[in-house]
């Protein structure tokens, strides 16, 4: 007779252990191990400053305002979850990754929580139980999410899911179904992305010398979304090179593409006016046959609401050998730019402009089969950026655009551009960057600002992976002096705007501007809370003259560092 082990079939699994209610902060998201100075790679994703609720709205379908006003502050997230749900997927399933949520103090040098775990990145989730984590009491904020590899260029699926506590419940899931690329659904979203076509006998041009197998170079100028914040990898799937790669793949007939990408993250046209022959020309060694121009999300500080912008447009103009000029419009996932105020430069100028939020924000609202071509989960990287698939829609926009040039035959005469009245305005049109590489134009006495800031902004360029320094010819004060000397300069100029280092230390301090003995400006690099170039104006005039600009530590912060990036100078 067999014993009762003997008779034993199949052991019936335990029930499974209920789910607690959840929803995603990141679901599908593709990372990237970006090259660190000791050879890991990490992804680093930025939660703080609103940002974490706005992940749980548009990854996780949360309304609930009480679990929205909850989320960002350290307190506010453990009295909310009980536990995070992470799952990284690696083509292999061989490489490991830790997975890194940091707390923010009230001061960037407060202690912190870290909560981490490493594992492998093989596609099974791992459950972070926030009960056996040692909290520390000076926990402000959520801050940050990183994940880390150890070596760089590593690319991974990431879904982050945060499980509640008892009391609190979480909307449903949403799963979305593939974009459907080839649909008629998709062409007429692209096909709405035409503003307006303007003159496109440039752009023409650019296509016929491409087929005509002349070597062609396209660049784009604009913040971080050209810079390519939310595509993985960066350098390979930003709208910029994914769009020179398929205008090559179309166009090129033996010929060369060649891509200036220059996106600065978090800077508008103020700068990008200022920085245009440095990052486009070149300092002269490029002429573009496009460029495109896309600061529509970036320009609501601009001080001049919209003066800069137009000047960067008519420098563009300007350029002897008439490259074709195309403004691209960008959105934020609350659908939202400045198109209604950008948008009569390119009407006066008969500029072709894409608009991206015409061809995507119609839709964003349809139910998926009633019109819905990709939802705003899909489209967006985070609230402010789009996903490779959102990149993907931006490079299909301009492609678009590029298409309707080309089949194009017949054209108005362009005449004098420059002779038309400005829309808005174009006071700074002549600006150019003056630093520490050149100081010509000006009489410099240096005083304590005598050392060189090494910490800076740093951008992917191009097609490189590996960012670069932004402002590197600077002056900088060290905090070392117990009386500090000012810098001071003379210049002969109509206008002038300093470029100033943001920073997110509080080792750096705020300095005082004066323009001809006259204090114009309190330049406190802490405001904006990290570290980015920030132009501002300190003088506006009419006419040309000699001024005299000093710039001083405050009282009281004398031992704090200060960085002076540069100036944009008008005659």
């Amino acid at each position: 007779m067999m014993s009762i082990e003997e008779r034993k079939g199949p052991v019936a699994p335990k029930d499974p252990t209920k789910k607690r209610p959840y929803f995603y902060i990141m679901q599908d998201k593709q990372i990237f191990a970006a090259p660190q100075p000791d050879g890991r790679g990490i992804q680093f994703i930025y939660e703080d400053m609103g940002r974490l609720p706005d992940s749980a709205k548009l990854q996780g379908n949360v309304t609930d305002e009480e679990i929205l006003n909850l989320l960002p502050t350290a307190e506010g997230f453990r009295k909310l979850v009980h536990s995070i749900g992470v799952c990284v997927t690696e083509e292999s399933g061989k490489e490991e990754v830790n997975f890194v949520l940091q707390m923010y103090g009230q001061n960037q040098g407060d202690p912190a929580t870290i909560v981490s775990k490493r594992f492998l990145a093989d596609g099974s989730e791992q459950i972070i139980d926030l009960a056996e984590i040692d909290w520390c009491d000076t926990d402000k904020v959520v801050g940050q999410i990183r994940f880390e590899f150890d070596k760089a260029r590593v690319q991974a699926i990431a879904d982050v899911c945060l499980y509640l506590n008892d009391g609190f419940e979480a909307p449903e899931q949403i799963t979305d179904s593939a974009v459907d690329f080839a649909s008629d659904a998709y062409k007429e979203m692209i096909e709405r992305s035409v503003m307006q076509k303007g003159n496109l006998e440039r752009l023409h041009k650019v296509t016929e010398k491409a087929k005509n197998g002349e070597d062609v170079t396209l660049s784009f100028i604009g913040g971080s979304i050209t810079q390519g914040a939310g595509a993985i990898p960066i350098h390979e799937k930003s709208y910029a090179r994914i769009y020179a790669d398929a205008f090559e793949e179309k166009y090129a007939n033996g010929g060369k593409v060649n891509l200036i990408k220059a996106g600065v993250g978090g800077t508008p046209s103020e700068l990008g006016m200022i920085r245009f022959e440095r990052d486009i020309l070149r300092d002269g060694k490029e002429k573009p046959d496009l460029i495109v121009i896309e600061f529509a999300v970036n320009d609501e500080g601009d001080e001049t609401k919209g003066v800069c912008y137009e000047s960067l447009v008519r420098k563009c103009l300007a350029l002897p050998w008439k490259p074709a000029v195309v403004l691209l419009f960008a959105v934020f996932s609350y659908d939202w730019n400045l198109q209604d105020r950008l948008g009569p430069v390119g009407e006066r100028y008969d500029l072709p402009m894409v608009s991206v939020l015409d061809a995507v924000s119609p839709q964003f609202t349809c139910k998926p089969g009633e019109g819905r071509v990709i939802s705003k989960k899909q489209f967006f990287y985070d609230i402010y950026h789009p996903s490779n698939l959102g990149h993907q829609v931006m490079c299909d926009c301009l492609m678009k655009m590029t298409a309707e040039a080309d089949a194009q035959t017949e054209f108005e005469k362009e005449d004098d551009l420059l002779g038309r009245t400005p829309a808005i305005g174009a006071d700074f049109e002549k600006v150019y960057l003056l630093d520490r590489k050149d100081i010509s134009s000006a009489t410099i006495e240096e005083g304590s600002f005598t050392g060189t800031d090494n910490i800076l902004q740093m951008v992917e360029m191009d097609s490189e992976v590996v960012p670069v320094a932004q402002f590197p010819n600077n002056w900088h004060y060290d905090g070392e002096s117990d009386d500090p000397k000012p810098f001071c300069m003379k210049i002969s100029c109509t206008k002038l705007l300093l470029v100033m280092k943001d920073s997110g230390e509080n080792i750096f301090g705020t300095a005082e501007v004066f323009v001809d003995g006259r204090k114009v400006l309190d330049a406190d690099p802490l405001v904006n809370g990290w570290t980015h170039c920030n132009p501002l104006i300190i003088l506006n005039g009419a006419e040309v003259a000699m001024h005299e600009v000093e710039i001083r530590m405050a009282k009281g912060h004398e031992h704090k560092k200060f960085t002076i990036l540069g100036f944009g100078v008008v005659l």
